[in-house]
């Protein structure tokens, strides 16, 4: 299996596919079983996709189900990923630097990336729960179960990944020139670095995210979407903003799922999506902002979510060499999120409210300077933006965890902060007695 270079970049594209699939990013830590826990979505009937979960009902078939599929299929990915570093030191020969450098670095990013997002669903809030046992960090690819680590732990171990990864890449690794194909689909410098700064960012080390966000910003290599980009006829449309995907992974089988999930289906109430007066409220009956105006459309009367809805004739990006089929593409780091963090960790609020307003003037909405804004305001329309801006793509449940939310949007009720902790598949619970 690693007898080439090509063989190891085969490995590396396995990994890849898994990471696409429902039970990964594809769906479920997308669009999906995340964001249906967020309140994006209203679903109301008992056949409807992820009516359980919406609800938060955790021990219910529906989410016992889906966690016991994220588990298996995060830590599956996770000793794909194991199998081509172990190989990549065992058979360093059969390497040029290059290719050393691209598939251990990318390599070390996706196990950092998994285990962050295992870490942010089962493990506790990091604040509260640093010394608490979490889940484990592996390594290694054995059959045997493995002492979980501390939430501290597994952040440090992902910290250690990513800056491996970033010494790794930041030689040989360019994104949207005209001599290589893009590599936003592929786990780039710039996405190791966002991670970095969002998984600093929950860690509480402002300072640190705050200059890994800044390194992204600074480079560049992502400029926004334009209003004409956003708003283009049906058949040209940009709905994903492909220009400020930092890292997106590319999903063959999606539009299945997606047509069943976001256009009308069997009934009124089997819908993933809000009432028209909801996302009027989400959007702050905006007559202006782009993300309002262009990714939301009608089916047979309802309105949906339209942010998936791509057509296979477009393609977009820099470059010569930048095609993407938008239809194949879920968003997984994008620029506007490393401004939103440049805005929490700035030195002051109106520095940070400042950086806030460069992705809504983007968006189509013109907010005035205000020289008074408190840190309390200032997150508070922070919030707001992780409720526009990540509609169906899984960050505004993890945004609430982080923060300590006790209200989520549409959900009128108190929750006890346990509720973003979600339980360990029984499986799990039964072979590991670490815990």
């Amino acid at each position: 299996m690693f007898s080439s270079v090509e063989s190891f970049q085969q490995a590396l594209t396995g990994v890849y596919s898994q990471l696409a699939t429902q039970d990964l990013y594809g769906d479920r830590l997308s669009m999906g079983f995340v964001s249906a826990l967020a309140q994006n979505y209203g679903v109301d009937w008992p056949n409807a996709p992820y009516d359980q979960t919406h609800k938060l009902v955790y021990n219910s078939k529906e989410v016992e189900d889906h966690l016991t599929t994220i588990w298996r299929g995060g830590y599956n990915a996770i000793a794909g990923v194991n199998k081509i570093l172990v190989n990549t030191q065992e058979r360093r020969s059969l390497l040029t630097d290059e290719s050393y450098a691209l598939i251990r670095g990318e390599a070390l990013g996706l196990r950092a990336l998994l285990h962050f997002d295992l870490l942010r669903i089962f493990g506790p809030e990091y604040i509260s729960g640093r010394d608490q046992k979490a889940i484990p960090y592996k390594t290694i690819t054995e059959p045997m179960n493995t002492v979980p680590s501390t939430t501290a732990q597994v952040v440090d171990n992902i910290l250690t990944d990513l800056i491996e990864a970033e010494a790794l890449l930041m030689p040989f690794d360019e994104v949207n020139v005209e001599t290589r194909i893009n590599r936003r689909i592929k786990f780039n410098y710039y996405a190791v670095r966002g991670l970095e700064a969002r998984v600093r960012l929950y860690k509480g080390d402002k300072e640190g995210a705050f200059k890994a966000a800044k390194e992204v910003v600074d480079s560049e290599v992502f400029t926004f979407v334009t209003a004409a980009q956003a708003g283009a006829s049906i058949g040209t449309r940009d709905r994903l903003y492909v220009n400020e995907l930092i890292f997106a992974i590319r999903s063959t089988e999606m539009q299945t799922w997606v047509d069943f999930y976001f256009k009308f289906n069997m009934h009124t109430s089997a819908k993933l999506t809000r009432a028209r007066t909801e996302i009027d409220q989400l959007y702050e009956n905006s007559t202006t902002d782009i993300r309002k105006l262009y990714r939301f459309d009608e089916s047979q009367g309802a309105l949906f979510p339209s942010k998936f809805w791509q057509d296979y004739v477009l393609t977009s990006g820099q470059g010569s060499t930048s095609i993407y089929r938008l239809d194949q593409l879920v968003p997984i780091i994008r620029l506007s999120e490393m401004y939103y963090i440049l805005a929490e960790t700035a030195s002051s609020p109106v520095e940070g409210y400042t950086y806030l307003n460069m992705v809504r003037a983007r968006r189509g909405i013109e907010v005035p300077p205000n020289p008074d804004i408190s840190w309390e305001v200032l997150n508070r329309e922070i919030a707001k933006e992780y409720q526009k801006e990540f509609y169906g793509e899984g960050q505004l449940f993890f945004y609430y965890k982080r923060k300590n939310y006790t209200r989520m949007q549409f959900l009128n009720q108190d929750l006890p902060l346990s509720i973003y902790r979600l339980p360990i598949p029984a499986d799990e619970l039964e072979y590991n007695p670490n815990y």
